[in-house]
C-alpha cells in the first residue's frame, strides 16, 4: 500500500513536470516540432560551428573564444528577459569585444584568422541564445524537468538531425573518406566526451551550482594552452596570449553576483569595524598596563576637582 502510493506521487510529480514543459493537453506532433527543433538546431550549429573553428584556429584560441559566450548570455538577458542592468558586465562584455578584435588581428588579419574567429564567436553566439531560450522557456528548471527536455531534446536530433550529415555530405560542404581510414577511436572518444559535456551543462547546473559549470569553462583555455604548447608546440604570441587574457578576466567578472557591490561594501565595513575594534581594545590593554605599573612604582594618581 505504501509503495503504491510513493509511485502515485511519483507519477504525479512527472505528470506536473512534462505538463510544465509541454502544456496541459500532453506532447503533440506540432508541439514537439515547436519546442525542440529551435534548441536543437541552435545546439546543432554551435557544435558544428566550434569544429569548423578548430580546423582554422587552435585550441586555446577556440575555447579562449567561446567564453565570450557568457558575455553574449548577459547582452542577449538585458535585452530579451529584462535582466537587471550591471556596470561591471557591460565592462567585461566590452573586454569580451576587445578580446576578439584582439584574435582576429593577432595574424594581421589573414583570412584563416578571421574565419575561425567568426566560427567561434558563430558557435559562442548560438550557445548564447540557445541558454537564454531556456531560460525563456522553462525558468528554474529542476532535475525532472531538465532530464524530460534533454531526453526529448535527444529523440529529436536522432530523428531529423542525424540526416544532416548526408546532406552536407551530397551537397559537397563535407567530404568523407573511406570508412575503413576514418579514425573510429578518435571519433567515438570524442563522441563520449561530447555527451559527458551535454550532460554536465545541461544537467549539472539543475544539480549543482552554475557557476561550478562557468569555472569548469574557463579552465579549459589554460588546459587547452598546455596540451598546444606541449603536443602541438604552438607558439603564443604577445597579441593573441594578451587577447586569451582579457576575455578570461571579461569571462570571471560576468561571473560576479548581482549585489557583488553591495557584499563588498558589507566585507569592507566589517573590516573597519574589526579593525576599530581591535583598535579600542589596543587602547584599553595599554591604560590598563599603565595603571598597573604606575601602583607598582608606588605612585597614586590624585584625580583633579
Amino acid at each position: 500500500m505504501f509503495s503504491n502510493n510513493q509511485m502515485a506521487a511519483q507519477q504525479s510529480r512527472e505528470n506536473r513536470e512534462c505538463s510544465r514543459i509541454f502544456g496541459e493537453d500532453g506532447l503533440t506532433l506540432k508541439l514537439f516540432l515547436k519546442r525542440t527543433a529551435p534548441f536543437s538546431i541552435l545546439w546543432t550549429l554551435t557544435n558544428y560551428l566550434y569544429l569548423l573553428a578548430l580546423k582554422k584556429l587552435t585550441a586555446t584560441d577556440v575555447s579562449a573564444l567561446f567564453c565570450c559566450n557568457k558575455a553574449f548570455v548577459f547582452l542577449l538577458s538585458w535585452i530579451v528577459l529584462k535582466d537587471r542592468f550591471m556596470g561591471v558586465r557591460i565592462v567585461a562584455a566590452i573586454m569580451a569585444i576587445t578580446g576578439i578584435v584582439m584574435m582576429a588581428y593577432a595574424d594581421n588579419f589573414h583570412t584563416d584568422s578571421i574565419v575561425g574567429v567568426a566560427f567561434a564567436v558563430g558557435s559562442a553566439s548560438t550557445s548564447a541564445l540557445y541558454k537564454v531560450l531556456f531560460k525563456m522557456f522553462l525558468g528554474s528548471a529542476n532535475f525532472g524537468e531538465a532530464a524530460h527536455f534533454v531526453s526529448t531534446l535527444g529523440f529529436f536530433n536522432l530523428i531529423f538531425i542525424s540526416f544532416t550529415p548526408v546532406i552536407l555530405y551530397f551537397t559537397k560542404v563535407e567530404h568523407w573518406s573511406s570508412f575503413a581510414a576514418l579514425p573510429w577511436g578518435y571519433l567515438c572518444g570524442m563522441a563520449g566526451l561530447w555527451l559527458t559535456f551535454n550532460i554536465l551543462v545541461n544537467v549539472g547546473v539543475v544539480l549543482t551550482y552554475p557557476i561550478l559549470i562557468s569555472i569548469g569553462t574557463v579552465l579549459s583555455v589554460p588546459g587547452n594552452a598546455a596540451v598546444d604548447l606541449l603536443k602541438q608546440e604552438v607558439i603564443f604570441n604577445v597579441v593573441r596570449l594578451a587577447a586569451t587574457i582579457i576575455i578570461c578576466i571579461g569571462f570571471l567578472l560576468m561571473l560576479l553576483p548581482e549585489e557583488w557591490d553591495e557584499i563588498t561594501l558589507r566585507f569592507i565595513n566589517s573590516l573597519k569595524e574589526k579593525k576599530n575594534e581591535e583598535h579600542v581594545d589596543d587602547i584599553t590593554d595599554s591604560s590598563v598596563h599603565l595603571r598597573s605599573r604606575s601602583r607598582a612604582n608606588g605612585t597614586v594618581s590624585i584625580p583633579l576637582a
